[in-house]
């Protein structure tokens, strides 16, 4: 899941609570602030347990890969460089060098992305080795990008405009581009990819619609309005698990959860209602309309909802299933974590289970929980189809090597090192049943030599 948010960006103000990002299936949450950075397993409610801390200091980027011992650092000290560690060896596996401030990391089991300002780095994963650049892509000061988890569609999407809301999907495995979706007429804000990469959501800056499209058609599927009474800033977007509903969270204090139902294909299908009666016929008469009406009749509001304690503050979002139930979390800018309930069938307003602080003191307790943050009062019968769908096997290791290329973009280690120059060796992850198996890495201190662990 591409859900993350930090401190401005490097050199920006500093902040006790720089960046928060969940991993890619939401098991894991990684924090980190001025003083170093922090792992955390998702697996309860009410307990929150920290499987790793650094005391690397002002990081702003830092991003675990599913629940293997790999993560991705970048500190405000040197912005262009990205660590990769083994956390649980305490041993640095690689590092890289850019030609400008990192501004995001996205990470699967395939791929490692580096986003630039305006050029994008595409590393196998396996032995770090930088498969293509994207140079010159559109002005993108915030790093906004998003890639799909998926082994057989990974895909990476980015703007493909300064001015306007164009989304470039490109192919990450087969290294070429896929389409060009004008998804809004203002800028984009917001990213994310479902998890089997068949689908795209976006918003834009002004906050008020998003969309939901096929991939790699590129077709609107969904349109959602988040509001029509201000225009807001989106910091995350989310699928659930199942691809069935998506969150959204902004800098107020609401965080909406839409469904994504389509019409059934015939009316046993579909609920005998005057709601689903008018709703067809909405759908028929938006065909003889101008664009923008039936723009507004095609768009649905949230399906559930959360309001939070406090507005004006950056948050990242995401649906998992935590002990067989399902829940939205949400990390907000003061380091807190909040865990809700999520009914999957009616809806409505999330009711809070626990809030954890994730620094400072009685981090593990969750200082001031609300009561009936100690039991799940749902009635057991509305969860298990939603729990069931959302609980995906486990993906094994990938052992095919894809073939790619090296183009001259500028990373580098301390000097530019010839694209032909590879290191052999290898520089394993020991992990059992844990991905990726990093085969050679550069060391960025040296030329181009391999770094064993």
């Amino acid at each position: 899941m591409e859900t993350g948010e930090g401190a401005d960006g490097p050199g920006g103000p500093g902040l006790r609570f720089g960046c928060a990002s969940f991993n890619q299936d939401s098991t894991s949450l990684a924090v980190g602030t001025k003083t170093g950075y922090k792992l955390f397993s998702l697996t309860m409610v009410d307990k929150l347990d920290c499987i790793h801390e650094s005391e690397t200091p002002d990081v702003y980027i830092v991003e675990r890969l599913f629940s293997s011992s790999l993560v991705v650092v970048v500190s405000t000290a040197m912005p262009r460089r990205m660590n990769v560690y083994h956390f649980k060896k305490g041993t640095e596996i690689c590092n890289y060098s850019y030609s400008n401030n990192i501004l995001a990391v996205r990470l699967n089991r395939q791929r490692l992305v580096v986003c630039l300002e305006e050029s994008v780095y595409i590393h196998n994963i396996k032995d770090m080795k930088l498969l293509k650049t994207l140079l010159n892509t559109p002005s993108n000061p915030s790093g906004l990008c998003a890639l799909s988890i998926s082994h057989s569609n990974s895909y990476l999407a980015y703007p493909g405009s300064a001015t306007i809301g164009e989304i470039i999907v490109y192919d990450a495995n087969n290294l070429s581009t896929v389409t060009m979706i004008p998804a809004h007429d203002s800028p984009l804000a917001a990213l994310t990819f479902n998890a089997s990469g068949t689908k795209l959501a976006s918003a834009s800056e002004r906050g008020t619609v998003i969309r939901v499209f096929s991939v790699p058609e590129g077709l609107r599927l969904f349109e959602f309005r988040r509001g029509m009474k201000r225009y807001v800033s989106i910091s995350s977007l989310s699928f659930s698990p199942d691809g069935q509903f998506l969150c959204a969270s902004s800098n107020t204090e609401t965080v909406h959860i839409f469904k994504l139902e389509q019409l059934g294909p015939s009316g046993e299908d579909e609920a005998a209602t005057w709601t689903a009666y008018m709703g067809k016929m909405f759908s028929a008469a938006s065909s003889y309309l101008p664009a923008q009406v039936s723009g507004m009749m095609s768009q649905d509001r949230a399906f559930a909802t959360v309001h939070l304690l406090a507005s004006g503050q950056r948050n990242v979002c995401t649906l998992a299933v935590i002990q067989k139930l399902p829940r939205l979390l949400v990390a907000s800018a003061d380091g807190q974590l909040f865990i809700y309930n999520v009914d999957p069938q009616d809806g409505g307003e999330c009711m809070l289970a626990h809030k954890h602080r994730l620094f400072g003191i009685d981090e593990d307790r969750g200082e001031g929980a609300e009561p009936e943050g100690s039991e799940v009062t749902e009635p057991a019968h509305t969860c298990p189809s939603y729990a069931a769908t959302v609980a995906l096997p486990a993906t094994g290791p990938v052992t095919a090597t894809l073939t790619g290329y090296s183009e001259d973009g500028g990373a580098k280690k301390g000097e530019v090192i010839p694209e032909h120059e590879f290191a052999a060796g290898p520089v394993c992850l020991d992990d059992e049943n844990e991905f990726p198996p990093i085969n050679w890495c550069r060391d960025g201190t040296g030329g181009g030599q391999a770094r064993r662990s």
